[in-house]
C-alpha cells in the first residue's frame, strides 16, 4: 500500500490518501490512533507523509514493519524521479502532461478537504474547537498569514480554553 501511495503521489498532500487506506478502506487502525499519528508526523522533522509511514508501519508491525513502510514509499517516488531524469526534456515536450497534473492538483484539494472535514467531526467536542480551526484555516488559507504566527497565537489560545477548571480554579 505504501509503495503505491509513494509511486503514484505527487508534491506532499498525502495525509487523506493515507487515512483512507488505513483507516476508511482497511480498517488498519481507529481514527483517533490516526490523528495521533499525523499530529506526531508534523511535529517531528522530515516528511510528513514519510513520518506517517513510520507511524503506521510501527503500530502495525513493528520497527520491521516501519522499516517496510518507508522502503515502500520511498523506492517508487525513487525510480519515477530516475526515469523522469533520464527522459525531462521529452516530457516537457508532452502537452497532456500538463493536463494530468492539473487533474491531479485537483484530486488532491479534494482528498485533502475531505480529510479536514473527517478530522474536525472526531475531535470536534463543542463550539470552540471549531471555532479555533476556523479562524487558524481562514488565517493560513485565506490571509496567507505565516504559520508561525498563527501558530504562537492559536496555540496558547487553544490551551487556554482546553485546560480542565475544577471548582477551585478561578
Amino acid at each position: 500500500m505504501f509503495f503505491w501511495i509513494g509511486l503514484f503521489s505527487f508534491g506532499g498532500g498525502l495525509m487523506p490518501w493515507i487515512h483512507r487506506e488505513v483507516v476508511t478502506a482497511r480498517g488498519w487502525m481507529k481514527n483517533e490512533q490516526f490523528l495521533t499519528g499525523v499530529a506526531l508526523s508534523q511535529i517531528l522533522p522530515g516528511v510528513n507523509s514519510v513520518n506517517m509511514a513510520v507511524y503506521c508501519g510501527q503500530r502495525m508491525r513493528g520497527l520491521a514493519g516501519a522499516v517496510v513502510a518507508v522502503i515502500a514509499m520511498l523506492t517508487g517516488p525513487f525510480l519515477v524521479m530516475l526515469l523522469a531524469a533520464a527522459s525531462y526534456r521529452t516530457i516537457l515536450g508532452v502537452p497532456w502532461i500538463h493536463a494530468a497534473m492539473a487533474g491531479v492538483a485537483a484530486g488532491a484539494i479534494g482528498m485533502l478537504l475531505r480529510f479536514g472535514i473527517s478530522a474536525v467531526q472526531t475531535i470536534a467536542t463543542g463550539v470552540v474547537p471549531i471555532l479555533v480551526a476556523l479562524a487558524t484555516f481562514v488565517a493560513l488559507g485565506i490571509f496567507k498569514w505565516p504559520l508561525l504566527y498563527v501558530v504562537a497565537v492559536a496555540m496558547p489560545i487553544s490551551v487556554a480554553l482546553a485546560w480542565p477548571r475544577g471548582k477551585s480554579d478561578a
